[in-house]
């Protein structure tokens, strides 16, 4: 389990070279990458399944990409996109084509309804934790109480 993260880590630095995330965000990518792999790991070890694995993978993955770039004062996308490549299922893609080609339609039918709950919970996942912190950011929680109470004020005049 361990190499599995580290070689998570690993890849996921390369792959942010290739989608030419600036230098000084190499390692968080990879972090975020190693974070969202474990908690895949250790929730297919409890038997969730593939699908609500992939699913709390990536809610993990937004939340600690939106915290990252909060605190680096980045683009989200920087670390959400580097970081989410661990759960895409594209190996679910290649058995589609592959049983798909050798004709064996159950299957072919089996991995293609896999693959398709996968890339909608991930998508669900995002949407989520990017709603959560919206709402979160359009309410007050960024704002100190000073100009809370202001922006109260001005409603009352």
């Amino acid at each position: 389990m361990i190499l599995q993260i580290i070689g998570a880590f690993i890849a996921i630095f390369g792959f942010a070279i290739l989608l030419e995330i600036p230098k000084k965000y190499l390692v968080l990518a990879g972090v975020v990458a190693a974070i969202g792999w474990s908690i895949y790991l250790l929730s297919e070890a409890m038997g969730t399944g593939a699908v609500f694995a992939s699913f709390f993978s990536a809610l993990t993955v937004t939340l600690v990409s939106h915290l990252f770039a909060r605190t680096m004062k980045t683009p989200v996308t920087v670390f959400l996109i580097a970081g989410i490549i661990p759960t895409v299922p594209g190996a679910g893609m290649y058995r589609i084509a592959y049983y798909m080609i050798m004709g064996d339609s159950e299957m072919y039918a089996h991995y293609f309804t896999e693959t398709l709950k996968i890339a909608g919970v991930i998508a669900l996942a995002i949407f989520i934790m990017d709603t959560i912190f919206k709402f979160f950011m359009k309410n007050g929680i960024k704002q100190n109480s000073l100009s809370y109470t202001k922006r109260k004020m001005n409603k009352r005049k």
